[in-house]
């Protein structure tokens, strides 16, 4: 059925076959086997079409099997691939932290846009796991001095490598929210856990099962870790600076609310590209 030698082509033929029972959807099953092969041959879409009769070396392979493997078992394709596109660049994934998703590259950018200028920058982020965030804004402002903050040791571990690849000069530290955070900040930035449990229901199953529980969920409705940041934020932010929250997308008006009650702020509640509330914006005045 396949090539003796293992052609690209044949071993997207071998995926395919492999995952029909368990991914029925054609275009799913090949969407995920063309993001494993493009990120193992570090190629994008269009080599992957213009090389199909290559030959794919044995450990390369092997890889690819492996993880194809691991799909079949409902892990998703970044953790079977061990990596994940985040804002240009791929960075390190497994079970330790949660994959990054396209709403924090919009909560990036946000900010990227509001601090476009090349003048030096105290940024926290807080709850940073795999380090997407921190490490991203600091490859594209090298001037600023970011510190990114996650209670999981074990997470750290993971921002460490991603930071060790695209940004070194990148601070971590072990701390629950400002606990062990020092020194004060003209820009937070923070992706909570904010998922309630009642919605493990209409979740997708391979991120109940294979993402870690501490990064998603979180008590009062999902509002709980907003509700004690927001007790300690201005202590933390600068006059000048702002804070921006990644949220559940019904969770706008709540937190409009309770980001509201600080004194002297101005909060501003942001769309995803999808229409949904996604992102909140705390801007204290000078």
């Amino acid at each position: 059925m396949f090539d003796e030698q293992w052609t690209i082509q044949a071993v997207r033929e071998w995926g395919d076959w492999q995952l029909e029972p368990y991914l029925h959807d054609e275009t799913e099953r090949m969407a995920q086997i063309d993001y494993l092969l493009t990120g193992m041959m570090d190629w994008n879409y269009a080599q992957l079409a213009n090389n199909r009769n290559t030959v794919l070396e044995d450990e390369k392979r092997l890889r690819f099997m492996v993880a194809v493997r691991a799909i079949k078992g409902g892990q998703p394709v970044q953790y079977a691939l061990g990596h994940a596109a985040f804002y240009g660049r791929e960075f390190n994934v497994d079970r330790r932290v949660l994959i990054p998703r396209q709403e924090t590259e919009e909560l990036v950018e946000w900010i990227l846009k509001d601090y476009a200028g090349k003048e030096a920058k105290n940024v926290l982020d807080i709850g940073t796991g795999s380090g997407a965030i921190a490490v991203t804004l600091k490859a594209e402002r090298p001037a600023w001095h970011v510190l990114g903050s996650d209670i999981s040791a074990d997470a750290l571990v993971v921002a460490k490598e991603n930071a060790q690849l695209y940004a070194p000069d990148v601070q971590l530290v072990t701390s629950d929210l400002f606990t062990d955070v020092t020194g004060t900040f003209d820009i937070i930035v923070a992706n909570p856990p904010y998922i309630s449990r009642d919605e493990q229901l209409v979740m997708d199953e391979s991120v109940v099962a294979f993402e870690p529980d501490i990064a998603l969920y979180a008590d009062d409705d999902g509002l709980a870790l907003y509700k004690k940041i927001a007790t300690g934020l201005l202590n933390y932010l600068n006059p000048g600076g702002a804070a921006y929250f990644e949220i559940g997308y019904q969770q706008g008006k709540s937190l409009v609310d309770l980001f509201s009650a600080l004194p002297h702020v101005q909060v501003t509640l942001h769309q995803d590209l999808s229409g949904h509330d996604r992102m909140i914006k705390v801007l204290r005045e000078m």
